[in-house]
């Protein structure tokens, strides 16, 4: 019974973490409410006997990937967020977002019926396991993901430099 209630209580302050993200008015706050949903994510997966993942959901995630964004928000200068017109916006992409959270919810639900709990408790507490996992089976994505990170930091940077002439 303690566990669930660990669970929920963890779960409700993710849900508000994410509500933070969503409706702050300053990128700098909703960068902290992010850094808020990795520390939870972290605590869930040591509630999951899956120490590593944590650690690295700390290391990797809270500490390099924020530290960027946060660099990326400063060098923009998009700490405070322009007023926008919500009425059109949230008309014109009603359907993006409903079809969104429809994959979603159906990913989540196929992944949660068919896991299999003995292979993913092996990859989750053996580092070698991982990097193995990483480097052959999902070495494209991998390379996707950083490929994609790089052109965002160019990105951001043709953008500062363009403003700045």
């Amino acid at each position: 019974m303690n566990e669930l209630l660990v669970y929920i209580l963890l779960g409700a302050v993710s849900v508000v973490a994410a509500l933070g993200l969503l409706f702050s008015r300053n990128a700098i706050y909703a960068a902290l409410f992010l850094v808020l949903n990795f520390g939870v994510a972290a605590v869930f997966y040591l509630l999951m006997n899956a120490p590593f993942l944590a650690v690295i959901q700390i290391s990797v995630y809270a500490g390099a990937i924020m530290v960027l964004f946060v660099f990326v928000i400063m060098l923009l200068g998009a700490e405070q967020l322009p007023a926008a017109d919500t009425g059109v916006r949230i008309k014109a992409s009603r359907f993006v977002i409903i079809a969104g959270v429809a994959v979603l919810v159906a990913s989540v639900m196929y992944a949660l019926l068919t896991q299999s709990s003995g292979e993913a408790a092996t990859y989750a507490s053996d580092p070698a396991a991982i990097g193995v996992m990483l480097y052959t089976q999902y070495a494209f994505p991998f390379e996707a993901v950083s490929v994609l990170l790089l052109a965002a930091m160019v990105g951001a940077v043709v953008l500062t430099t363009r403003d700045a002439k």
